[in-house]
Formats: structure tokens, C-alpha cells, sequence
């Protein structure tokens, strides 16, 4: 598999990861054998350092550094929240048009911790802003309901928990689609008898920065997936889609 660049200076570099890819090796998925780390690497020939995560369901926009010194100073950066992330994701149920979700989250295992070694803490301040970018009904009784409701948010998580996404949206019971650990299986289910659906259902289109080096804005977006696009065009969000040509996946 080649990894699609978005983006590459003498800096860093960006690449659309797909569904299903580790950002690196991880104790809490012992047995995969394939990262996108490593990939990258052999891909240009040269060492990349990661700068921040994305889940293994998540596909989308992930940046790497080409130096340890640019590494360092990216790092830095979404550390101290000083970059805006967009994402965007399918969710059971039909959200109010927009909204914060401002919930505070217990410590989750980092990627390199095994889950009894994360340090006993209270609930850190976390925040997501959302807006609802379409919404459809289905006439499936998955719940109590004769029909089931669905919606394409597009969300800007304010602070960096880990799986805050995921997290938020369950808490205000609208959950990501495709999430096998805070979602409903029920619905899940659905899509995979629909869509032929099997991924988690969110996706990271933007990155907004100032570049470490040059001070420049940089603005990095991506059109979602394929197998991301296919499941909006079957619920009639064709108009949502981004139109460049959609990330290839394969």
C-alpha cells in the first residue's frame, strides 16, 4: 500500500491515513503488524517522527515530521493547543443544528501503556464543539422506534483526550457509527447490512497551524475516504462530500 500525501515540505509531511491503520506499534494491539510509521518511512526512504495520533478506526488527515527539531516544535504546538482539528462523523440519532459538549473525561491508557500502568488521576476538562452537517431518517426499527435517524457532524475537539471524540458523542448518547466500544451494536449492524459498512465512521479532514519554521498558516484539508463516501452518498449526502477526488483507500 502507498500512503496518499497531502501535504510535504522540507519539514513535514501529511498523509490521509486509512481506517484500520496504527499510527505506530502499540502494547494495546500486540499482534498488528502494519503502521503507518513504518510505512511512511519506507515509502520516502527516510525517518519520519509522528507529531500526534489518530485511532486505528480513524481515517484521514495525520502529519509527521521529517526532523526531530521540527518534531519537537510540532509537538509542541498540539500540545498546547495551538492547532484546530476538524473531523467529521456519521451518529446515531439527530443532534441539535450545533453545540459544545463540555464533559470532563477520566485518563484512558496512552498508545505505548498497558492499561494498568496509566497513573491514577480525576477527570481532566475536555470539550468538543459540533455542528450538524445533514441528517436522514431510515425506515429500520433498530430500536424502540419504527424508524432509525442519523446524522453527518462535523466537530472541533477543543482540548486532546484520548478517544474524546467517541466519548463526548456517547455521553450526549449520539455515537459514532462503526464504534464497537461506545457505540450501539445494533446500529452498527445496520450499516454493515446497508453499506457493507465495517469502519468506524470517523474521519479527520483538517488541520489548521501555524508552521513551526516558516510562520506561515498552513491549512491542510482532505476529502474523506472512499469507504467513508460510499456511505454518504447511500444515505443521500452526496452534496456534502468534498469535491476533490476522494482519498483512495486501497
Amino acid at each position: 500500500m502507498t500512503l496518499p500525501i497531502v501535504y510535504q515540505d522540507e519539514y513535514c509531511v501529511a498523509i490521509h491515513k486509512p481506517s484500520g491503520l496504527l499510527v505506530h506499534r502499540t502494547e494495546l494491539d500486540f499482534y498488528e503488524r502494519r503502521f503507518a510509521l513504518q510505512m511512511l518511512r519506507d515509502q520516502l526512504g527516510r525517518k519520519v517522527y509522528p507529531v500526534h495520533r489518530l485511532d486505528k478506526g480513524t481515517s484521514g488527515l495525520l502529519l509527521f515530521a521529517l526532523s526531530p527539531d521540527a518534531g519537537r516544535s510540532l509537538s509542541a504546538l498540539f500540545q498546547t493547543r495551538q492547532v484546530q482539528k476538524t473531523y467529521w462523523a456519521v451518529v446515531r440519532g439527530h443532534p441539535p443544528a450545533s453545540g459544545e459538549i463540555d464533559h470532563p473525561l477520566l485518563k484512558r491508557p496512552d498508545d505505548r501503556e498497558w492499561p494498568g500502568d496509566a497513573p491514577a488521576c480525576g477527570p481532566q476538562a475536555a470539550m468538543t464543539r459540533y455542528q450538524r452537517l445533514a441528517a436522514a431518517e431510515l425506515p429500520y426499527a433498530v430500536d424502540r422506534y419504527p424508524s432509525s435517524r442519523y446524522a453527518l457532524l462535523q466537530l472541533e475537539p477543543l482540548t486532546g483526550r484520548r478517544h474524546q471524540l467517541r466519548r463526548h458523542l456517547k455521553h450526549i448518547a449520539h455515537p459514532i457509527i462503526g464504534d464497537a466500544t461506545y457505540g450501539k451494536g445494533r446500529h452498527n449492524r445496520l450499516f454493515q447490512d446497508l453499506f457493507g459498512c465495517r469502519r468506524l465512521l470517523l474521519a479527520s479532514v483538517g488541520l489548521c497551524l501555524t508552521h513551526p519554521v516558516t510562520g506561515a498558516a498552513l491549512e491542510l484539508s482532505a476529502p474523506v475516504a472512499e469507504d467513508f463516501a460510499e456511505v454518504l452518498r447511500g444515505l443521500g449526502w452526496e452534496q456534502a462530500i468534498h469535491p476533490q477526488r476522494i482519498a483512495d483507500t486501497a
